[in-house]
């Protein structure tokens, strides 16, 4: 018996100490969802109030909640349209960015060529400049050209920050692929792109889905290049945000109506392709 209390009292001992060490770390991931969530929650508690109600004073909630401000974006076009001139051209931005992402980092991760590691290496430069940089430039090309406030334009000028992006996490995905592979699917009578669409992209589904997250993403919320690029045809959400002003001055509730409905499709997004970001962490350049 005396052993036994012996051999129990360190257990005892080490259960003591670890508990307030977990009991800190739990209020700490409290503290931290608090700090994050704080300001989605008073977004979505002033879209449902008038302009009165909040500049009448802090409440936690709204008295009399009201749907007028959501009323106001989904009936009126200069509002809903800005929505769909978002998708468009971000859903045109994520397929032409895997397009030429896929065969550019197909090329770096199996052959070595003169430059290889300077071009790679180029191409992440492009992405790490500022879109400021390239705003004036983009408007002077695209108004010669007649592509000025279209959706192709916001798309492409997009690509030269996505592309470089998508090349560097998909390469890294590609080069985890035995060579192997390709060497087994030729012997067997594969044409390239029979190969690349049937047996490679499976093989590195994961990257793909990191990828178009990532460029879904930064097309979605950029706006310098969009709000510079468009006026009207083909203005986004975030563009008209910024431009809402009412005889009274800014319609405060209108405006966060508009930030929750933005919020929405990133969310859906973040969902939907969860698993593949949590592969890419664990596995890919992410």
């Amino acid at each position: 018996m005396a052993a036994t209390t012996e051999t129990d009292t360190p257990a005892v001992a080490t259960r003591g100490m670890s508990l307030p060490r977990i009991q800190t770390r739990h209020v700490v991931m409290v503290l931290y969802l608090v700090f994050m969530l704080l300001p989605i929650y008073w977004l979505v508690k002033m879209s449902f109030q008038t302009n009165r109600e909040i500049l009448g004073g802090f409440t936690l909630w709204p008295q009399n909640p009201t749907l007028n401000n959501y009323r106001v974006i989904l009936t009126d076009p200069s509002w809903y349209m800005g929505y769909v001139n978002s998708i468009i051209y971000v859903v045109m931005n994520t397929v032409l960015s895997l397009a030429v992402a896929l065969p550019a980092a197909y090329a770096f991760s199996r052959y070595k060529f003169i430059g290889d590691k300077h071009l790679f290496f180029w191409l992440l430069t492009n992405r790490m400049a500022p879109p400021a940089v390239f705003a004036l430039p983009f408007f002077q090309l695209y108004s010669s050209v007649g592509l000025f406030d279209t959706h192709i334009a916001v798309a492409l000028a997009h690509t030269l920050f996505n592309v470089p992006l998508a090349v560097w996490i998909l390469e890294g995905f590609m080069r985890g692929v035995p060579k192997e592979i390709d060497e087994t699917a030729y012997i067997d009578g594969y044409s390239f792109p029979r190969f690349f669409v049937k047996i490679f992209m499976p093989l590195i589904a994961s990257g793909i889905g990191v990828a178009a997250f990532f460029c879904f993403m930064f097309s979605w919320v950029e706006l310098l290049l969009s709000r510079t690029l468009t006026a009207v045809n083909a203005q986004p959400i975030a563009s008209i945000m910024t431009r809402t002003v009412s005889a009274s001055g800014l319609d405060w509730g209108v405006l966060c109506a508009a930030g929750v409905l933005t919020i929405i499709p990133g969310a859906l997004v973040i969902y939907f392709v969860r698993n593949y970001i949590a592969k890419g962490f664990a596995l890919g350049r992410v």
